[in-house]
């Protein structure tokens, strides 16, 4: 992996380090539906008018239309709904099962090694978040439980969709992919809308902040930048930036929050930086075929 790319894949854990926290703070009043429209629909507003001044042009509408739902609209809405019942810790957790399902997909479908490093620093990834976020006993119920599960099928739709990018749709380009995806996980939540937007919650200068966050940075920056990941490294190594999200997570926390930042967050921070050289395979000789 270049240094660019690298350099990329700690921007893209900044960015979406921060989403769990942004949904935490708005989900509760706007509820799950209304957080991913307004998420969803002010990153596309502005993505298409970028990628238009950049001369780039939206032609790719099958593709756009698997992405926007599978790695857009369904993942995006399942984490929304999992921020109502856990904390942005545990969804940080259950997030970094991502390069699992990424490595499956790319063993089964893109005719990737799944090597003893690879398994072996995905195991250490697992073990390093749990310390980062200080996993703790969590009271088990049923909206725990589906919360949980809808966090881990959200991660499947992130794999898979990476998986796709990189089997059918390679070559095209990343701002035409984000904003294309973007305007059809808009159209395609509107159904899923419950009724009236709560435009007093939309008051609550915390609450359009965290929205306005969430839209332009984890929305249309972070899928450039993913995206590009995507058509340099492929799906499995970047897929790998769930190992990182926690780390900066908790650290957006500890500047912003004021939340503890213990011993554990130090070890596990360092764990996780381990077991990501790992599956990105950083030292390894490079095969030339």
């Amino acid at each position: 992996m270049r240094a660019a790319d690298l350099a990329r894949l700690i921007a893209l854990a900044a960015i979406w380090g921060a989403s769990f926290l942004f949904a935490r703070i708005a989900v509760p009043s706007l509820g799950a539906a209304w957080f991913t429209e307004l998420r969803v629909a002010r990153a596309a507003i502005v993505m298409p008018l970028y990628a238009a001044a950049a001369g780039g042009r939206l032609r790719h509408w099958r593709h756009y239309l698997f992405m926007g739902l599978l790695n857009t609209a369904l993942p995006w809405i399942l984490y929304a709904y999992a921020a109502n019942y856990i904390s942005a810790s545990y969804m940080g957790i259950l997030n970094a099962t991502t390069p699992w399902f990424g490595a499956l997909f790319g063993a089964l479908w893109l005719g990737e090694r799944f090597t003893w490093r690879k398994g072996t620093g995905l195991a250490i990834g697992v073990v390093g978040v749990a310390l980062t976020v200080g996993f703790g006993p969590v009271e088990v119920n049923p909206n725990v439980i589906l919360a949980s599960l809808a966090c881990i099928a959200a991660n499947a739709c992130y794999a898979m969709g990476g998986t796709y990018m990189n089997k059918r749709a390679q070559g095209i380009p990343a701002l035409g992919m984000t904003a294309g995806s973007l305007v059809i996980a808009t159209v395609a939540l509107l159904p899923a809308l419950p009724g009236p937007l709560p435009l007093q919650a939309l008051l609550d200068w915390k609450i359009a902040g965290a929205l306005l966050g969430i839209a332009l940075l984890g929305g249309a920056a972070g899928y450039v930048i993913y995206f590009r990941l995507l058509a340099d490294v492929g799906p499995t190594k970047s897929l790998t930036v769930s190992f990182l999200i926690p780390v900066f997570a908790v650290l957006w926390g500890a500047i912003f929050l004021d939340e503890p930042v213990g011993a554990t967050t130090v070890i596990g921070g360092a764990m996780i930086l381990l077991a990501t050289a790992m599956v990105l395979e950083l030292g390894q000789p490079r095969i030339q075929p």
